[in-house]
C-alpha cells in the first residue's frame, strides 16, 4: 500500500513538473501555519485581558458611583428651603453624571487600546504570513518532499 501511495505521490510530482507548476516546500508551510496559531492566540489573549480590564473598570465605575450616591444621600436633608433641596439634587446629579462620563472615557480608551493592539497582532502576522508564503513558493517545477 505504502508502494502505491509513493507511486501516486510521484505522478503527482511528474505531473506539477511537466505543467511547471511552482515548487513548494511543506516545512515553510507547516511553520507559516504554527506561526498563524501562535498569533491567534496571543490576539485571543489580548482580547481577553482587554476585556477584562474594561469589566474591572466597568465595576470600579459602579462602585464610585454608589459611593457619591451613597455619601449624598446620607447628607440629604429634606427639611430645608426648596432651593436647597433642588441644589443638592442638582449637585447629586452632576457628581454621578461627572462619574459615568469619565467612567465611560476611561472604558472606550481601554476597549481601543485593546481592540488595536489585536488588530496589530493579526495584521503583523498576515504581513509576514504573505512574505512567507511568497518565499515558499518558487517556479522550478514541483515539490520533491
Amino acid at each position: 500500500m505504502t508502494e502505491t501511495f509513493q507511486s501516486y505521490i510521484d505522478m503527482f510530482r511528474k505531473f506539477g513538473t511537466d505543467l511547471g507548476l511552482p515548487k513548494l516546500d511543506v516545512d515553510k508551510l507547516v511553520d507559516m501555519q504554527q506561526k498563524n496559531l501562535d498569533a491567534l492566540s496571543q490576539s485571543a489573549q489580548t482580547a481577553a485581558e482587554g476585556a477584562k480590564a474594561v469589566a474591572q473598570k466597568q465595576r470600579s465605575i459602579i462602585e464610585e458611583s454608589l459611593r457619591e450616591a451613597t455619601a449624598l444621600a446620607q447628607d440629604f436633608k429634606p427639611l430645608g428651603s426648596p432651593q436647597e433641596n433642588i441644589a443638592r439634587q442638582t449637585e447629586f446629579a452632576k457628581k454621578v453624571l461627572s462619574v459615568a462620563i469619565d467612567g465611560a472615557r476611561e472604558t472606550h480608551a481601554l476597549a481601543h487600546e485593546s481592540s488595536t493592539k489585536v488588530a496589530e497582532i493579526i495584521k503583523g502576522r498576515l504581513k509576514d504570513s504573505v512574505a512567507e508564503l511568497s518565499s515558499s513558493v518558487s517556479g522550478e517545477g514541483s515539490a520533491k518532499k
